[in-house]
């Protein structure tokens, strides 16, 4: 597995899924998840652990999605687990993700809401 830039904040994590994304890296992108995190994707159903997220997001990435930088709103953090979120495109709805501070000191995600992503194929 490649080195990939880790999130030393739990903000980072959003600019560097927008980035490996735009790249159609999803073992990058999968590289964001803790091994057992929880993806609340497709709709109505989970997708549980690291290599099924890998999985959804080659789907997802080879449609070519070109996801925009968001300016994340504030980040609540206590504990070693914080909740991150970015505003919805429509105004309504949210996304958010809970994210843990790993034992090095950089972030993970463990549990992501996402939106909207591209429908997998």
């Amino acid at each position: 597995m490649p080195e990939y830039e880790k999130a030393l904040r739990p903000e980072d994590i959003t600019r560097l899924f927008v980035e490996r994304s735009n790249a159609g890296d999803a073992a990058g992108v999968a590289a964001l998840y803790e091994e057992e995190a929880v993806m609340a994707y497709p709709p109505g159903e989970l997708t549980v652990g690291r290599e099924a997220i890998r999985a959804l997001w080659e789907k997802v990435l080879a449609h070519r999605p070109r996801f925009e930088p968001e300016q994340p709103l504030p980040t609540l953090v206590g504990d070693g687990i914080a909740l991150t979120s970015t505003p919805p495109r429509d105004g309504a709805g949210a996304r958010a993700q809970v994210v843990r501070r790993q034992s090095d000191g950089t972030w993970l995600r463990l549990l992501d809401q996402p939106e909207f992503v591209p429908p997998a194929r």
